[in-house]
């Protein structure tokens, strides 16, 4: 039975309002692909950014050295390309030049047929006040939940 890898950014709904959402496919060498199999990657800081040629690359994703790799190993903090159709990588383009919105990782996973891929979203840098918000929606929704649990028992 196949391990299901599914690697989240979890501050990323936290501080960014998700406007729109793309799967990437990543281009990645033998032993980084070993180590995400093995769940050794972190998409915590990572950011995405376009190139002067226009081509979207992950930044600051961290994938640790393969345990088993030897001097064909990869760099763990490596800029990574990012797989999309040309007219997705337009849309993207113009939305972060024109309106300075970001692009951030929200999950890295293996689909079916064992290819590495990243669902990243189109983002609005939260303010204070709308964090402060989340909190409260969030520690309501628990107490709410608590009580519904203690009134069904």
């Amino acid at each position: 039975m196949k391990k299901k890898i599914n690697i989240l950014n979890k501050k990323a709904r936290f501080q960014y309002e998700i406007l729109d959402k793309y799967v990437a496919g990543i281009v990645l060498t033998g032993t980084e692909i070993k180590s995400i199999r093995m769940g050794k990657a972190s998409i915590a800081e990572c950011f995405c950014e376009f190139n002067e040629k226009n081509e979207l690359f992950a930044i600051n994703m961290t994938i640790e050295e393969y345990l088993y790799g030897n001097y064909y190993n990869h760099k763990p903090k490596a800029e990574r390309k990012l797989l999309l159709n040309k007219k997705e990588l337009k849309k993207l383009e113009k939305e972060v030049q024109n309106t300075g919105l970001t692009i951030i990782p929200l999950r890295l996973f293996i689909n079916e047929n064992g290819y590495a891929k990243l669902d990243i979203a189109l983002a609005k840098g939260k303010k204070l006040y709308d964090k402060r918000e989340t909190m409260k929606d969030r520690d309501n929704k628990r107490d709410l939940a608590r009580i519904k649990k203690n009134f069904n028992n």
